[in-house]
């Protein structure tokens, strides 16, 4: 069965989402090895061991995605339940600092808000996409 175009347009953003991970990794990494150096006591080298530990997590979720894309261009149903895991967790989350008490104490964090709510809607079609029936199919999943 030929691959949905949604789901084509999902797998492309996991791959931008990894390329944004690995230079946030790098970045960190950099961050990490200037306050490393420019510091002579044992905090700065804390700093560098704590960048790198941030980075290796970074990498980790970058290797992650990759793998999520992947997978969803070869329409395997692991790494379309492994998204609609993903994006229900983000979704709970988006919701749950919607109602934050401290998401409604300044016009500047209004911003936020409206940014958690898009966020939200995002997650919340994404799931509904996976759940299609003809998206299913391609993925020839017959129950979840």
């Amino acid at each position: 069965m030929q691959r949905p175009t949604g789901v084509t347009i999902l797998a492309v953003l996991a791959f931008c989402g990894a390329g944004l991970l690995v230079l946030a990794a790098l970045a960190v990494l950099f961050g990490g090895a200037l306050l490393s150096s420019l510091s002579s006591s044992g905090m700065g080298m804390m700093a560098g061991v704590g960048a790198a530990v941030v980075a290796a997590f970074l990498l980790i979720f970058a290797g992650l995605d990759v793998a999520i894309g992947v997978g969803l261009l070869k329409l395997r149903n692991w790494a379309r339940v492994l998204t609609i895991v993903l994006c229900a967790l983000f979704f709970l989350g988006s919701i749950f600092s919607i109602f934050s008490p401290f998401a409604h104490m300044h016009m500047f964090l209004m911003i936020f808000l409206v940014r958690r709510l898009v966020m939200a809607a995002i997650y919340a079609w994404i799931l509904w996409y996976l759940f299609q029936p003809n998206v299913k199919q391609a993925f020839g999943a017959t129950g979840f």
